[in-house]
């Protein structure tokens, strides 16, 4: 197999994302590309992989590769800032990439020489197959899934997401990749869940991401979506910049407890959209060794984290006693006290309106994802040829 990932490397990984166990052991395996490496349940990353389906933060092969030989890793996820760093990485594997799809741009659009505003299809038709590339180049990689995200400057306009998701999918499929191996990885404006409300009518599977609010987890969630990304880290910036304290036990963490309200509300009523948080900070402050996994290990057990590899290094630093599940379906379901309310489009715009927090985080989020996705752009522009 490709990058080293041997067939057992492969099984371990999926009885974990089919059962979320595995038996305690240790073996032996050996790769072309890498040494030897022992997986183990020594560590506390291989604790965690043990309860909670792990996804790798990050576009790099190489580092994808490393640990995905392990056996730990399942699926990987993608945004913006990677893709745009992919295309102008200047390495040969990703040239290729960016080659090949503006190559597939043109031949799909018909050129690359009338005037820069009748060049936006090519432009958008190359940055979407170069993300294709890249995620098709990962499920090489990982046994699971990976998450490739539509166009975050069409948050707001619910047509237009659900026509390039729909592009994105049959580009996978034209390169050989099932669908039910990719997420639709979408903002999670009211226009973007609503955009995968109707993506996953068509069999195709969506991630809501940038979710800093229980309301969008639970629009999602009512929405049938497959999959959400909480940042509970960006939650904790938020409460620390309006005049919270300066550092939490991670049980207490701001972050931490809106995922747990979110993953307690979707096993109460039996929703069946997997809780994935991601981007993680120090709960009790970057001055305390070991605090940088403080919010990882205070959410032992949800459904899946994406991690990026320093952080899934710290935890391969740290031993399995130091991992305890604090995510249990059957009692934290029990300790939800949110109503199953039925939102709308006018009930959920007048809860939005009152909640700071997720209105401020969300278009942060949208515009440091766009300047990125405007990046990709420019280098795709200078490319073309």
């Amino acid at each position: 197999m490709k990058y080293g990932y041997t067939p057992l490397a492969f099984a371990l990984a999926l009885l974990r994302r089919s059962y979320g166990f595995v038996p305690k052991m240790t073996v032996r395996m050996a790769s072309a590309r890498f040494h030897a490496t022992s997986v183990t349940t020594e560590t506390a990353l291989d604790e965690l992989a043990t309860m909670t389906t792990l996804s790798i933060d990050s576009a790099d092969l190489d580092v994808v590769a490393k640990f995905a030989e392990k056996g730990l890793i399942t699926d990987a996820t993608t945004n913006p800032l990677f893709v745009s760093q992919a295309g102008a990485s200047g390495d040969k594997r990703y040239e290729d990439m960016v080659f090949d799809a503006i190559m597939y741009a043109k031949e799909q659009r018909g050129g690359g020489d009338s005037p820069l505003p009748d060049f936006e299809p090519e432009l958008n038709t190359a940055m979407d197959k170069l993300a294709v590339n890249l995620g098709a180049k990962l499920l090489e990689i990982v046994p699971g899934k990976v998450s490739t995200e539509v166009d975050v400057r069409l948050s707001y306009d619910t047509k237009a997401t659900i026509e390039r998701a729909k592009g994105i999918i049959d580009m996978y499929q034209s390169m050989g990749v099932d669908k039910s191996r990719v997420l639709i990885k979408i903002a999670g404006t009211w226009e973007g869940i609503q955009a995968a409300k109707e993506l996953e009518k068509k069999g195709i599977k969506t991630n809501i991401t940038l979710v800093f609010s229980f309301l969008q987890a639970a629009a999602a969630a009512q929405a049938g979506c497959y999959l959400i990304s909480p940042f509970p880290g960006r939650i904790l910036d938020w409460h620390k910049a309006k005049g919270g304290k300066e550092s939490y036990h991670p049980t207490a963490d701001p972050g931490v407890l809106m995922v747990k309200r979110m993953y307690a509300y979707f096993r109460k009523y039996g929703y069946n959209t997997i809780c994935m948080p991601a981007s993680w900070r120090p709960s009790r402050g970057a001055s305390v060794q070991g605090s940088d996994v403080d919010e990882i290990l205070a959410l032992a057990g949800v459904d899946e984290m994406t991690i990026p590899p320093p952080l899934l290094e710290s935890l391969m630093s740290k031993g399995a006693s130091e991992i305890t599940r604090e995510c249990d379906a059957k009692a934290d379901a029990a300790t939800c006290c949110d109503p199953d309310f039925v939102l709308d489009a006018d009930k959920y715009k007048a809860y939005w309106e009152t909640d700071a927090c997720g209105q401020e985080k969300l278009k942060e989020g949208i515009d440091a994802f766009t300047k990125s996705t405007e990046e990709l752009r420019e280098v795709l522009i200078t490319k073309f040829g």
